[in-house]
């Protein structure tokens, strides 16, 4: 299985699923243009919106930026991503839970 990076493209599909239904069509359209330029299709976008990828590692990527627990983690370094990759993702999740608080009422 090739190595797992988490690149641009992998950053911007954690991003799509973690702030899936934020309901800023301004930012979800800023998103969509980012992703078209990092040649990432529409159907990736929704997958990543809905949680998901078509790449498995990806998916277990995303999966653990939604849910960064030790089983979550556990299965992500099983797909064949590595323990750094893994504290990477979960510090971009805990960026975006962090900056979601920000702007709770």
């Amino acid at each position: 299985m090739a190595g797992f990076k988490l690149d641009a493209r992998a950053r911007l599909s954690i991003e799509l699923a973690l702030t899936a239904g934020r309901g800023d069509p301004i930012f979800a359209r800023q998103q969509e243009m980012d992703a078209k330029a990092l040649g990432i299709t529409g159907a990736e976008v929704d997958m990543a919106r809905k949680g998901s990828s078509f790449d498995f590692q990806l998916s277990k990527a995303i999966a653990l930026a939604l849910k960064p627990d030790a089983e979550h983690r556990e299965r992500t370094m099983k797909a064949g991503i590595d323990a750094q990759a893994c504290a990477d993702i979960e510090e971009l999740a805990a960026s975006y839970i962090s900056r979601s608080r920000l702007r709770s009422p």
